[in-house]
Protein backbone atom coordinates (compact mmCIF):
# COMPACT_ATOMS: atom_id res chain seq x y z
CA UNK A 1 0.00 0.00 0.00
CA UNK A 2 1.87 3.88 -0.83
CA UNK A 3 1.96 6.15 1.65
CA UNK A 4 2.57 9.40 1.07
CA UNK A 5 4.11 12.15 3.65
CA UNK A 6 2.46 15.04 3.48
CA UNK A 7 6.04 17.39 4.58
CA UNK A 8 9.45 18.21 3.77
CA UNK A 9 10.47 17.53 7.04
CA UNK A 10 13.29 15.73 7.42
CA UNK A 11 12.76 14.73 10.64
CA UNK A 12 9.33 13.90 10.11
CA UNK A 13 10.93 11.57 7.14
CA UNK A 14 13.33 9.93 9.19
CA UNK A 15 10.81 8.79 11.89
CA UNK A 16 8.44 7.46 9.92
CA UNK A 17 11.28 5.41 8.16
CA UNK A 18 11.74 3.79 11.42
CA UNK A 19 7.89 2.80 10.78
CA UNK A 20 7.82 1.73 7.12
CA UNK A 21 10.48 1.00 4.56
CA UNK A 22 8.66 2.83 1.79
CA UNK A 23 6.79 6.10 1.27
CA UNK A 24 6.82 9.21 -0.82
CA UNK A 25 6.97 12.86 0.44
CA UNK A 26 4.83 15.27 -0.98
CA UNK A 27 5.35 18.63 0.70
CA UNK A 28 1.79 20.38 1.43
CA UNK A 29 1.39 23.63 -0.02
CA UNK A 30 -1.33 24.90 2.05
CA UNK A 31 -1.70 28.45 4.09
CA UNK A 32 -0.49 27.58 7.01
CA UNK A 33 -1.56 31.08 9.13
CA UNK A 34 -3.61 30.66 11.96
CA UNK A 35 -7.30 32.46 11.80
CA UNK A 36 -8.03 34.85 13.66
CA UNK A 37 -8.79 33.80 17.69
CA UNK A 38 -8.09 30.18 16.71
CA UNK A 39 -6.89 28.42 19.87
CA UNK A 40 -3.29 26.82 19.77
CA UNK A 41 -4.89 22.84 19.45
CA UNK A 42 -7.73 23.88 17.15
CA UNK A 43 -4.65 25.64 14.71
CA UNK A 44 -2.36 22.67 15.21
CA UNK A 45 -4.79 20.00 14.40
CA UNK A 46 -6.45 21.90 11.16
CA UNK A 47 -2.98 21.92 9.96
CA UNK A 48 -2.55 18.58 10.06
CA UNK A 49 -5.89 17.39 8.13
CA UNK A 50 -5.43 20.07 5.88
CA UNK A 51 -1.68 18.59 4.78
CA UNK A 52 -3.33 15.34 4.74
CA UNK A 53 -6.42 16.14 2.66
CA UNK A 54 -3.71 18.22 -0.11
CA UNK A 55 -3.49 14.74 -1.72
CA UNK A 56 -6.57 12.91 -0.52
CA UNK A 57 -7.67 12.34 -3.95
CA UNK A 58 -5.43 9.96 -4.48
CA UNK A 59 -5.64 5.93 -3.54
CA UNK A 60 -2.29 6.48 -1.26
CA UNK A 61 -2.32 6.47 3.00
CA UNK A 62 -1.99 10.37 2.82
CA UNK A 63 -0.23 11.30 6.17
CA UNK A 64 -0.32 15.03 7.19
CA UNK A 65 1.23 16.44 10.47
CA UNK A 66 1.79 19.79 12.46
CA UNK A 67 4.21 20.56 15.21
CA UNK A 68 3.84 24.44 17.09
CA UNK A 69 5.43 25.63 20.71
CA UNK A 70 2.61 27.12 22.91
CA UNK A 71 3.34 28.61 26.31
CA UNK A 72 0.72 30.31 27.74
CA UNK A 73 -1.47 30.14 24.64
CA UNK A 74 0.67 32.00 22.51
CA UNK A 75 2.09 29.99 19.47
CA UNK A 76 5.19 29.93 19.30
CA UNK A 77 6.15 28.92 15.14
CA UNK A 78 9.27 29.15 13.26
CA UNK A 79 11.53 31.95 13.78
CA UNK A 80 11.34 34.87 10.82
CA UNK A 81 14.26 36.42 11.97
CA UNK A 82 17.53 36.02 14.55
CA UNK A 83 15.45 38.83 16.92
CA UNK A 84 12.40 36.62 16.67
CA UNK A 85 13.86 33.21 17.47
CA UNK A 86 16.10 35.10 20.09
CA UNK A 87 12.43 36.45 21.92
CA UNK A 88 10.98 33.17 21.68
CA UNK A 89 13.99 31.35 23.23
CA UNK A 90 14.11 34.10 25.79
CA UNK A 91 10.36 33.45 26.45
CA UNK A 92 11.18 29.83 26.99
CA UNK A 93 14.21 29.90 29.06
CA UNK A 94 13.32 28.71 32.72
CA UNK A 95 9.97 27.85 31.96
CA UNK A 96 7.98 25.19 31.03
CA UNK A 97 6.05 25.24 27.73
CA UNK A 98 3.81 22.85 25.86
CA UNK A 99 5.19 21.01 21.99
CA UNK A 100 2.08 20.02 20.60
CA UNK A 101 2.16 17.54 17.22
CA UNK A 102 -1.09 16.57 15.39
CA UNK A 103 -1.16 13.71 12.93
CA UNK A 104 -4.00 12.96 10.67
CA UNK A 105 -4.38 9.87 7.54
CA UNK A 106 -6.73 10.32 4.69
CA UNK A 107 -7.34 7.19 2.59
CA UNK A 108 -10.24 7.77 0.63
CA UNK A 109 -13.10 8.03 2.69
CA UNK A 110 -11.04 7.12 5.83
CA UNK A 111 -9.75 9.74 8.07
CA UNK A 112 -7.65 9.48 11.78
CA UNK A 113 -6.42 11.65 13.02
CA UNK A 114 -4.88 12.32 17.06
CA UNK A 115 -2.94 14.79 18.58
CA UNK A 116 -0.01 14.72 21.06
CA UNK A 117 0.98 17.52 24.00
CA UNK A 118 4.12 17.12 25.50
CA UNK A 119 5.17 19.42 28.84
CA UNK A 120 8.78 20.66 28.05
CA UNK A 121 10.96 22.40 30.78
CA UNK A 122 13.89 24.43 29.37
CA UNK A 123 16.43 25.28 32.07
CA UNK A 124 17.56 29.35 32.66
CA UNK A 125 19.41 30.30 29.16
CA UNK A 126 21.78 33.05 29.73
CA UNK A 127 21.72 35.77 26.57
CA UNK A 128 25.04 34.64 25.94
CA UNK A 129 23.97 30.84 25.74
CA UNK A 130 20.91 31.71 23.17
CA UNK A 131 22.82 34.20 20.92
CA UNK A 132 25.86 31.35 20.70
CA UNK A 133 22.75 29.17 19.77
CA UNK A 134 21.75 31.45 17.33
CA UNK A 135 25.00 30.80 15.52
CA UNK A 136 24.27 27.03 14.72
CA UNK A 137 22.17 26.23 11.68
CA UNK A 138 19.68 24.52 14.20
CA UNK A 139 16.72 27.20 15.29
CA UNK A 140 15.79 28.46 11.68
CA UNK A 141 12.61 26.31 10.71
CA UNK A 142 11.70 24.87 14.01
CA UNK A 143 8.57 25.74 15.43
CA UNK A 144 10.08 27.31 19.12
CA UNK A 145 13.27 28.08 17.35
CA UNK A 146 14.44 25.05 18.57
CA UNK A 147 15.66 21.43 17.91
CA UNK A 148 15.49 18.76 20.76
CA UNK A 149 17.20 16.38 18.65
CA UNK A 150 20.06 18.81 18.66
CA UNK A 151 22.37 21.34 20.92
CA UNK A 152 19.06 22.49 22.08
CA UNK A 153 18.50 19.26 24.36
CA UNK A 154 20.98 20.29 26.44
CA UNK A 155 18.71 23.19 27.43
CA UNK A 156 15.61 20.49 28.75
CA UNK A 157 15.23 19.75 32.05
CA UNK A 158 12.95 17.13 31.87
CA UNK A 159 10.00 15.89 29.59
CA UNK A 160 6.66 14.73 30.35
CA UNK A 161 5.52 12.96 27.49
CA UNK A 162 6.27 11.95 24.00
CA UNK A 163 10.05 12.42 23.06
CA UNK A 164 9.15 11.64 19.36
CA UNK A 165 6.39 14.12 19.22
CA UNK A 166 8.53 17.20 20.41
CA UNK A 167 10.83 16.16 17.30
CA UNK A 168 7.81 16.16 14.91
CA UNK A 169 5.93 12.96 14.53
CA UNK A 170 4.37 10.72 17.78
CA UNK A 171 6.16 7.11 17.00
CA UNK A 172 3.70 5.56 18.99
CA UNK A 173 -0.01 6.85 18.10
CA UNK A 174 1.41 6.75 14.20
CA UNK A 175 2.21 3.20 14.20
CA UNK A 176 -0.95 2.28 15.66
CA UNK A 177 -3.12 4.86 13.04
CA UNK A 178 -1.09 2.91 10.15
CA UNK A 179 -1.65 -0.22 11.46
CA UNK A 180 -5.55 0.32 11.73
CA UNK A 181 -5.25 1.39 7.74
CA UNK A 182 -3.74 -1.69 6.77
CA UNK A 183 -0.62 -0.33 6.10
CA UNK A 184 2.71 -2.77 6.72
CA UNK A 185 5.18 -1.70 9.04
CA UNK A 186 8.75 -3.32 10.08
CA UNK A 187 7.43 -4.81 13.04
Amino acid sequence: MDVVLASGSPRRSELLRLLIPEFHCVPAHIDEKARVSEAPLPYVQRMAIEKAESYSACQAVVVGADTIVEQDEIVFGKPCDREAAFAMLRCLSGRSHWVHTAIAMVQGDRRLEQCVSTKVFFAPLPDALIAAYLDTDEPWDKAGSYAIQGYAGSFVEKINGSYSSVVGLPLLETREMLKTLGVKLHC
